[in-house]
């Protein structure tokens, strides 16, 4: 039997072997990383970035050269008009048209790659330009009419870039810190240049092609953008799904230009917008709402690309409502503000008037109620001057008071029933209701015949408030003594 020590050994045994064999897989896979890195490298040390054909490789490929053959000769032939019964997918046209728009996206890459080689020659000569042109094509038409000139002011860049970047370039290529490039820099650069203008003119091309065959392929698109402007959006953003699977967002800038004001103002610059411009509804919209159209296009293109992607309409009236409800929004942007109408003024005591009534109301009523004499003296007589404080009209007038015929100032002498109430209370306030004896009523009064007399607070209280005749003995027994003097 074997003990614990033995079985303990016997597993440390076999984590040790299992170490052994990780250790030379891992071995194993760091050569293979080290082979795969040393052809990486060495395919790396092949690449010559002198030479342009090793750069650029997309002209020389089979597959570009078979789908512009088939471009051009579906231009020469025109569209065929037998295969519009058939489904989309197996349209041998269709097809050609997918390859298209992914062969112009592979093109939009070669021209990048042939403008950073050009970039890099050139940078020795100019090395401002790039800073100041920043379009591929616009880059290679200026290197290529440019070349080794050193005085702009011969060279002749009108047609190719505006007016005030060709003044910006004459500015700064007089001040330039670079020199000639030799004869063979030049030359590789004015290939590369030729290069890429003839890959644009190829997309060009595939483009063409492409807008000759949109009202078949995207109809609905077509409807709403323009045959033109949708071969534009699907060749830039690869192909109908992808155009379709797109937010409306990035629809509105496929193809917009970085925009370089070379220092000018900004206050005049158009904002970020790419192929959604050049439609005939943006160019119509007025300045003022070509930010809002050019969203509101982008959006209802988006879902006419998605009704296209799925064959939803192929006779293209979903297109033109969205077309519709496009003029119908910026027609209404456009109309002016309703008129303020003015309002009329209420009807005076045209309905009664939200009043508190019962009890409350009318004592708050009685405490502040018009006094007679305050009505006389708001009165006047017809005819008759009127008394005042300081005489001869100066001063508070007195109105009709002491004109009623003797004279004299009449007021009315009743007493009211809030003077009644306020004098019950001020005699409920002095000698309290419960019986107690207020601290300053005294036992001695002083009467007028008999002299001092010694009283009762309590029984003379009690007698006020019953209104009884005064007695010299009360109801408790106590008695008064009369002292004459």
């Amino acid at each position: 039997m074997a003990t614990l020590a033995d079985s303990f050994l016997a597993d440390l045994d076999e984590l040790s072997d299992n170490e052994a064999d990780v250790i030379e897989e891992g071995n194993d896979d760091v050569a293979n990383m080290e082979e795969d890195i040393d052809g990486d490298l060495a395919d790396i040390e092949n690449l010559n970035y002198d030479d342009l054909d090793s750069v650029s490789k997309l002209q020389k490929s089979q597959r570009y050269i078979d789908i512009m053959q088939k471009v051009e000769d579906a231009l020469e032939k025109g569209s065929d008009i037998s295969n519009q019964g058939m489904v989309l997918e197996d349209d041998p046209e269709y097809q050609l048209i997918v390859d298209c728009n992914g062969l112009s996206v592979d093109i939009e890459n070669e021209i990048i790659i042939i403008h950073n080689f050009i970039r890099d020659k050139y940078r020795l000569k100019f090395p401002e330009l790039e800073s100041l042109v920043h379009h591929p094509i616009d880059y290679a038409r200026v290197v290529k009419k440019i070349g080794n000139e050193v005085d702009l002011t011969l060279v002749d860049l009108e047609g190719l870039l505006p007016s005030a970047i060709i003044m910006v370039v004459s500015v700064t290529a007089s001040t330039t810190s670079g020199k000639p490039l030799p004869e063979d820099v030049l030359q590789k650069t004015i290939d590369a240049c030729d290069r890429a203008l003839a890959l644009d003119a190829a997309k060009k091309k595939v483009l063409d092609f492409v807008e000759s065959r949109m009202g078949y392929i995207a109809p609905n698109l077509s409807t709403i953008v323009g045959s033109a402007v949708a071969a534009k959006l699907m060749g830039t953003a690869g192909g109908l799904s992808a155009l379709a699977k797109m937010p409306a967002c990035n629809v509105q800038l496929l193809g917009a230009k970085k925009k370089t004001l070379a220092g000018f103002s900004t206050a005049t610059s158009q904002f970020r917008v790419g192929y959604i411009e050049q439609t005939e509804i943006f160019q119509t919209t007025p300045p003022a709402l070509r930010s809002r159209a050019c969203r509101l296009l982008a959006s209802k293109a988006t879902l006419a690309a998605r009704i296209d992607s799925t064959r939803g309409d192929p006779s293209g009236n979903a297109g033109k409502t969205l077309k519709e409800e496009i003029h119908k929004k910026i027609e209404k942007w456009q109309e002016p503000p309703p008129a303020k109408q003015p309002k009329p003024l209420p009807v005076p005591d045209s309905e009664p008037k939200k009043k508190r009534g019962g009890r409350r109301l009318r004592k708050m009523k009685e405490r502040y109620a018009i006094t007679d004499m305050r009505k006389l003296a708001n009165r006047m007589q017809f005819g008759v001057p009127e008394e005042s404080s300081l005489g001869d009209g100066l001063g508070e007038g007195y109105g009709m008071l002491g004109q009623a015929g003797s004279g004299k100032l009449r007021v009315s002498v009743g007493q009211s029933k809030l003077a009644a109430k306020v004098a019950k209370k001020f005699k409920e306030k002095s000698y309290g209701s419960s019986g107690a004896t207020s601290g300053l009523t005294s036992s001695l009064a002083f009467t007028p015949v008999q002299g001092i007399e010694l009283t009762n607070p309590q029984a003379h209280a009690h007698q006020l408030g019953s209104g009884t005749q005064s007695t010299y003995f009360s109801e408790t027994g106590t008695f008064s003594k009369i002292k004459r003097t």
